[in-house]
This record gives C-alpha cells, sequence and structure tokens, in this order.
C-alpha cells in the first residue's frame, strides 16, 4: 500500500519541524567562538613574520622533521635527497591539515596550517642564505648547504635572496588564509 502524496509531504515535515524545534539557535557568542583561534593565531604569525630568521623551539622540531626528509628521500638521487628535507617540512603539516579539513575540524586546520607557514618562514631564511652559508648547519663543515647546492644546480644561485622571499611570501599568504578560515569554511 501506497501513501498518498499529501501524507508523504506532511511526514517528511513533522519531521523537520521537530529537527528544527530540538536545534540549537545559532548566537553571536557561537559566532564569536569560530574566531577564537583566528585571535590566537594571529598574534603568534605577526610575531613570526617580524622575526624572519629568529631561532625558536619549533624550529628544533622542524630540524628534525628537516633531517628525516632526507633520509626519506635518500633513494631518488643526490637533487631529490637534498631537497627532500625541505619537502618533509612541506608534506608533514599539509598532511596534517588535510587530515583535519577531511574530519571537519576547522581549529586542527588552522593550527596546521599556522605551522606550515612557519615552516615556509624557516626554509625562506635557508634558501636566502645559499650564497653567504652563515646558517650553522647540523654536521659542521662536513656536510653542504642544500639551498647552496640546489640553486647552483639550477643556475639561479645569485637569486637566493628572490627564492627566500618568494618563500617568505608564501609564509605570509598560509597567515592570510589561516587567521580566515572562519570566513572561508563553514561548521
Amino acid at each position: 500500500m501506497q501513501l498518498p502524496d499529501d501524507e508523504i509531504k506532511n511526514i517528511g515535515k513533522n519531521e523537520t519541524e521537530t529537527s528544527l524545534k530540538y536545534a540549537k539557535k545559532h548566537t553571536k557568542i557561537d559566532e564569536f567562538k569560530r574566531w577564537i583561534p583566528s585571535i590566537i593565531i594571529l598574534p603568534i604569525a605577526v610575531y613570526w613574520i617580524l622575526n624572519r630568521g629568529e631561532y625558536g623551539l619549533l624550529d628544533n622540531i622542524d630540524l628534525v622533521i628537516h633531517e628525516a626528509g632526507h633520509l626519506f628521500f635518500r633513494f631518488f638521487g643526490k637533487f631529490i635527497y637534498t631537497l627532500g628535507g625541505t619537502l618533509m617540512q612541506i608534506i608533514l603539516p599539509s598532511i596534517i591539515a588535510w587530515y583535519f579539513y577531511r574530519n571537519h575540524y576547522r581549529t586542527g586546520v588552522q593550527f596546521s596550517l599556522l605551522w606550515l607557514g612557519q615552516n615556509f618562514i624557516n626554509i625562506s631564511v635557508y634558501a636566502a642564505d645559499a650564497q653567504a652559508r652563515k646558517l650553522p648547519l647540523l654536521g659542521g663543515n662536513k656536510v653542504y648547504h642544500d639551498w647552496h647546492y640546489m640553486l647552483g644546480e639550477l643556475g639561479i644561485l645569485q637569486y637566493d635572496y628572490i627564492v627566500g622571499y618568494f618563500f617568505f611570501g608564501i609564509a605570509i599568504l598560509i597567515f592570510i588564509i589561516t587567521v580566515l578560515m572562519p570566513l572561508i569554511t563553514q561548521d
């Protein structure tokens, strides 16, 4: 036996009205809560932008990840091996951000992107140091400077500062997207 169309519409309408009756109303407080991660992230991002080149605690973590990247990419030739450290600094926070995005957890995405932006600042400093090679390297004089080698191989070593600013610009763009994430995504 099939129900008439009018009765089917009424069943759907009653379910919707019942759901709406028990649904929590969206308030201005809820809207403010969406912005709390951005309010926390903004001064951190500004601090990192203004203090580019200063070495901090998170840079120690990034260094371990960078060195692990060399290990993971060691089978792909010298250039990719050398690039592997930088790649891992980009890949790991990106995977974590993607995981949070797929699970609809905006705050996790925001803090993962904050870390990704910080890694791009770290990379920008290292790339810009390619000619001068003044940064202390893990391994001392026994190792070569990744970006000196890579930019030399590409024939653009003299443009190391431009490459550094390119990565710095990416970091700033990531920070802007991170802070504005409540406008971009819906909960």
